[in-house]
């Protein structure tokens, strides 16, 4: 059976990593003043160069249920089945709109990845590898497994400020102002699919990585060592290497870099980095 494994861009692969395992995207828009443009084409530099002009967030738009019969449609044609892995329901209705396009059509399934950014996109990826590992697996297979991992998906990510949060309503102005005089660096992470602050960091970004990398490796270590990504809006080299760092001391078989698309730097900012992995 042709399986086709589909997601939204708001998984932040590599175009390098969608052509190698064939995954299909479809875009979710990102709306700069009157200027209207897809995610995944618009950098981190363009939607902080529109802040700071117009002291406001772009505004982001989920990928609505004639796209998504389209986009399923299309690959029908030449596959058998869809697998589509979606961000989580509590930060978008993009999933609600996926499922009711996928109700209208035979053998397309749709997984919530409880995740967003390259927590969506461990889990397409693990969907194609595991269709390169066993050519027999059906879609109904993958979609049961991969409800099962969801959970199981380290997704977390240290942020330098906190006024792209506030800016879309994701922290108020009390966490805001005490984050700025004391030079708070906050830990995000997700659970059940919802956004959860953890520890606070001080100091420089490149040591305040170190840090968050200990603590998340510490509160979850035994990942499935296959795959893990870097993923930033921005970031210096000595950001980036201790995050590398961190994670080969773990023995991980892929570590892959990722600039994190439109949708998900609208609400992070800059100087933003996570790692994420899939917990065994």
């Amino acid at each position: 059976m042709k399986i086709a494994i589909s997601a939204e861009t708001m998984c932040d692969l590599s175009p390098e990593l969608i052509k190698k395992y064939n995954i299909h995207l479809v875009a979710s828009g990102v709306v700069l003043g009157d200027e209207h443009r897809q995610d995944g084409e618009v950098t981190p530099a363009e939607i902080f160069s529109f802040v700071t002009k117009t002291k406001k967030l772009p505004k982001t738009n989920a990928v609505n249920e004639t796209q998504f019969h389209e986009h399923f449609s299309a690959l029908l044609k030449n596959y058998d089945a869809v697998v589509h892995f979606s961000i989580s329901n509590h930060f978008s209705t993009t999933i609600v709109q996926a499922k009711a396009a996928a109700e209208k059509l035979s053998n397309v399934f749709v997984v919530d990845s409880l995740s967003l950014s390259t927590g969506i996109g461990l889990l397409a990826l693990w969907g194609a590898q595991e269709i390169e590992r066993n050519s027999n697996i059906t879609p109904e297979e993958i979609h049961k497994k991969a409800n099962s991992l969801a959970p199981k998906i380290q997704a977390s990510f240290v942020i330098e400020r906190l006024d792209y949060l506030y800016k879309g309503g994701r922290c108020n102005g009390l966490q805001l102002l005490g984050a700025n005089i004391f030079g708070l660096k906050p830990q995000i992470f997700l659970k059940d699919g919802k956004m959860n602050v953890g520890k606070k960091f001080r100091g420089k970004m490149d040591q305040v990585v170190k840090q968050y990398c200990e603590d998340i490796i510490q509160k979850n270590p035994e990942p499935d060592l296959t795959n893990a990504f870097v993923t930033y809006t921005t970031a210096t080299p000595e950001m980036i290497n201790e995050a590398k760092t961190a994670l080969k001391k773990l023995g991980f078989k892929n570590i892959y870099e990722s600039t994190a698309g439109g949708t998900i730097t609208c609400h992070c900012g800059e100087h933003t980095l996570g790692i994420l992995y899939i917990n065994k």
